[in-house]
């Protein structure tokens, strides 16, 4: 018989030091037997170190997102804001952490844990761009980006957008953002990406006898502390974000 076990899936935390502390709380009280980290864990105008910190104490399976990988491996001059306040602020032996995680990770044979897609720490896996739309990206794109991966459960972070999607034998999780419910960005073209609602998000996967299955989680915090963070150092973008889980026009 197939032995029950709980894992929290989390990512981007971009900083977010009581967005992570609040989520680090809830799988507490869950009596959660591991958790899995899908990467952006500083680029961000809040608190870079303090959050690496945390992050480097916990025994989770931890992989790198794309903002940790330009953070790390980037030239400092061709740093955008975020990453350039998160390098400044980042110990050496962080840096060094940050730069040592890998950019995939398996997990008891049956999970693939990734930050984008499987080759791709950029791109999204369950959301495509048209013409500055954001829609839920179709099955044969999804097989697509998905080719050549293995396992029967996918874990995806990246696009901050909490999903969870079967697609024929998989099941495809995207836990949303711990720390940055919103954004704006340029690539593959201008879009929005955005959840409403100001809480961090997570997710538990749990396998039983019936297989695996999924559940998004939404943690209420202390919101206003981190907007009142991103508005000190600048940052009226991630203000508006954190405040109300909308991005700014």
């Amino acid at each position: 018989m197939t032995s029950h076990i709980a894992i929290a899936v989390i990512a981007d935390v971009h900083g977010n030091l009581p967005a992570l502390e609040a989520v680090v709380e809830d799988i507490g009280r869950r009596g959660i037997d591991a958790a899995i980290n899908l990467g952006d864990h500083a680029s961000g105008p809040l608190w870079p170190g303090e959050t690496v910190a945390l992050l480097m104490r916990q025994s989770w399976v931890q992989i790198a997102g794309n903002c940790d990988r330009q953070v790390v491996h980037q030239a400092p001059a061709d740093h955008g804001d975020s990453d350039r306040f998160a390098f400044e602020r980042l110990s050496a032996a962080q840096r060094e952490w940050l730069a040592a995680l890998p950019a995939t990770a398996p997990v008891l044979d049956q999970i693939l844990a990734f930050h984008g897609t499987p080759s791709d720490d950029e791109a999204y896996l369950l959301e495509a761009v048209d013409s500055g739309r954001v829609r839920l990206a179709r099955a044969a794109e999804i097989e697509q980006r998905l080719t050549g991966a293995p396992g029967r459960v996918m874990l995806c972070g990246h696009s901050h957008i909490p999903r969870i999607v079967r697609h024929n034998d998989r099941l495809i999780i995207n836990p949303g953002s711990v720390g940055l419910p919103a954004y704006t960005h340029d690539r593959p073209e201008a879009h929005v990406m955005e959840t409403g609602s100001p809480d961090a998000r997570y997710a538990v996967i749990e396998r039983s006898g019936r297989g695996w299955q999924a559940q998004l989680v939404a943690v209420p915090y202390d919101h206003h502390a981190a907007a009142e963070q991103a508005r000190r150092n600048g940052r009226p973008d991630w203000e508006f974000a954190l405040r109300t889980g909308y991005a700014a026009k």
